[in-house]
């Protein structure tokens, strides 16, 4: 099984500093774009499985339209995979930037997991609630299988399976796959936190 994690941290203050206005504000669409395509070039050359932390604390605010032209537009395109296998989690976020990109993601249907320093997390955005039972225990127990995921909630292994196979398209959660003594393959979902 690969259980390799790649993890790179991406402090939006080196970001700003390209747009040369000596602010620590994120504001209006247009710095936004400016921000995501650099996100996006660096992400780009990340090696597949990695799992980026964007790390807000050195932002001032972020309004609705940078967040939603940086959040909401990154996550959407992680999600159909145009970067590949990778993923996003925000941190040091106030409550402030908080409101505003979860707003911006709601708007969206999207969702995006917060890291905090004392190791809690949180979810931001718009997260269907049949799949929330099943986040909340892949974060719970780091890493498991449908068949745990089944056993826990009794419900089916073909409900577990597409509540996680949901997640993992929801870059919410990590996926690998091993080979089991039958030839047979299972895959194995681990939260987005965990270091490998």
């Amino acid at each position: 099984m690969d259980t390799t994690t790649t993890r790179a941290t991406y402090d939006l203050r080196d970001l700003m500093d390209e747009l040369a206005s000596g602010s620590s504000n994120l504001v209006t669409r247009e710095t936004g774009r400016v921000i995501r395509e650099a996100i996006e070039a660096r992400l780009e050359r990340e090696p597949e499985g990695t799992v980026v932390a964007m790390d807000f604390s050195h932002v001032g605010i972020i309004d609705f339209s940078c967040a939603d032209e940086i959040i909401s537009k990154l996550l959407a395109r992680l999600q159909s995979a145009e970067y590949g296998d990778k993923y996003v989690v925000l941190q040091g976020l106030t409550p402030t930037h908080e409101e505003n990109i979860a707003v911006a993601l709601e708007r969206k249907k999207l969702a995006v997991l917060v890291s905090r320093p004392d190791g809690s997390w949180r979810l931001l955005g718009s997260l269907n609630p049949y799949l929330n039972e099943a986040l909340q225990f892949v974060m719970q127990q780091r890493e498991i299988t449908a068949r745990d995921l089944a056993d826990d909630t009794q419900v089916e292994i073909s409900l577990a399976s597409t509540k996680l196979l949901n997640l993992f398209k929801a870059r919410l959660v990590q996926r690998s796959s091993e080979r089991l003594p039958d030839g047979g393959r299972q895959f194995i979902y681990r939260s987005l936190l965990v270091d490998r």
